[in-house]
């Protein structure tokens, strides 16, 4: 009796790592891909490779799961490869090798929760389906802004005043916020780490201004 064979997709499943495979992600690179990547919320690192020419890595998704959680609730959601692809390419195009992750999962209770204490959260935010990343760098952000928005590969939010940059795989489509009263809340290594009421702040903005952007 022949056992059945398994595939990196079965494997995913059942380390507990559901990876989202997007459009752009399914043309596998010819060399595995890696990433160096600290949590600004939890204090954490990730320094590895994540995919390979057959496609993600399952010990490396199940990681990326848990690093890129929701920090309001623990919860650990799913991963679409194609935006660690995105970050990966754009780390390669302003010749970076670290990133500052500021936000990434947002499970749907964390956005209910938001929502009940007047934050104005986006009910269709990409973040909720593991498809977003709020990322900064220690300088090249404004390169990486460009870089982003060359590359059409989703959304890109430009927070210049906050020094912070959006990208996802969500339709293809870019925004900017100017403007003081974000200044600060999200700082690359200014003054303290923002106050989790400063965070609620932050979100509310960001999602007025996505509801702004709908079509």
């Amino acid at each position: 009796m022949s056992r059945p064979i398994l595939k990196r997709r079965d494997l995913l499943i059942g380390s507990g790592a559901l990876a989202l495979i997007s459009w752009p992600a399914l043309a596998a690179p010819s060399a595995p891909r890696r990433l160096s990547l600290k949590n600004q919320n939890t204090g954490e690192s990730f320094d590895g490779p994540y995919r390979d020419a057959a496609g993600p890595l399952p010990d490396a998704m199940a990681d990326l799961g848990k690093f890129l959680r929701d920090h309001h609730s623990g919860t650990v959601g799913p991963i679409d490869v194609g935006a660690l692809d995105f970050l990966a390419d754009l780390m390669d195009a302003i010749g970076h090798g670290k990133a500052t992750i500021l936000s990434a999962f947002r499970t749907p209770k964390t956005n209910a929760m938001l929502a009940a204490k007047g934050f104005g959260v986006a009910e269709n935010s990409q973040h909720l389906y593991g498809r977003a990343l709020d990322i900064t760098f220690p300088s090249k952000l404004e390169d990486a802004h460009s870089a982003a928005l060359g590359m059409k590969r989703g959304g890109v939010g430009w927070y210049p005043a906050s020094h912070f940059l959006h990208i996802d795989t969500g339709p293809v489509r870019n925004w900017e916020m100017f403007g003081s009263g974000l200044d600060g809340l999200f700082a690359f290594g200014r003054g303290r780490p923002p106050t989790v009421a400063q965070r609620m702040k932050l979100h509310r903005a960001l999602a007025r201004r996505q509801k702004s952007l709908r079509p």
